[in-house]
């Protein structure tokens, strides 16, 4: 007799490691937001340069971004890596580099966006009352700019854990990749299984996004408010 679908998820290991893969999923969304969190920063302030060159460069970049998909981004790391530059890297590192580039791109033009965002006279009222531009810059500009970037970090950080997908296609483990390993070793005995796996982590996902959109959605509200 053939079991239920459901009971794929708790045979063995299969739901331990289905958790272990979402962990791997969160590593690489988690370590690729925070290095573009850091360095898109950098970019956002490069961005309201008056140097029209760094403008444009930055705009360049921006758009490849934009207009290359993430999927494709990965297989030139991945592979071509690999064969033309001759670097041996793993499936992981190349979606943290990929990531990494994609959200610094993402980030950059969200912090750019803050910072025009604030009115000229905040900076006026500052150097009116002797502060300098660190000062200035300290407590008047960079407490507003996080304000208004909260809600958009975390949108920006759901959008990261739910691309974590695409890497399954580079060979790297994670809760996607498990789940078609379970569904491969239970094709015969339990042909149902894959209903109720990928439910499992589409309920894994939601369980991980939902908070973050919640929490977004409350932080858009009071910054109207």
């Amino acid at each position: 007799m053939q079991d239920s679908g459901i009971q794929v998820l708790f045979q063995g290991t299969n739901f331990l490691r289905l958790l272990e893969g979402l962990l791997i999923s969160l590593r690489i969304a988690v370590v690729s937001m925070g290095l573009s969190m850091v360095l898109g920063i950098l970019l956002g302030m490069v961005m309201t340069s008056n140097n029209k060159v760094i403008r444009f460069l930055c705009r360049i970049y921006l758009e490849i971004v934009r207009i290359m998909p993430q999927l494709v981004l990965l297989f030139l790391v991945y592979f071509g890596a690999a064969k033309h530059i001759g670097m041996n890297l793993s499936g992981e590192m190349a979606a943290v580099i990929v990531f990494t580039f994609w959200g610094t791109a993402e980030m950059g033009d969200l912090v750019r966006s803050a910072l025009i965002s604030i009115p000229a006279h905040q900076y006026e009222s500052g150097f009116g009352l002797g502060m300098t531009k660190l000062q200035v810059s300290c407590y008047i500009i960079i407490p507003q700019t996080v304000r208004r970037l909260l809600p958009s970090l975390i949108n920006l950080l759901t959008r990261m854990i739910k691309t974590t997908s695409l890497v399954v296609l580079i060979g790297v483990v994670e809760v996607v990749k498990v789940g078609k390993q379970i569904i491969d070793a239970s094709r015969y005995t339990t042909p149902t299984a894959a209903l109720w796996v990928y439910g499992a982590i589409f309920i894994l996902y939601f369980l991980i996004c939902y908070p973050f959109s919640r929490i977004s959605a409350v932080l858009e509200k009071k910054l109207k408010d």
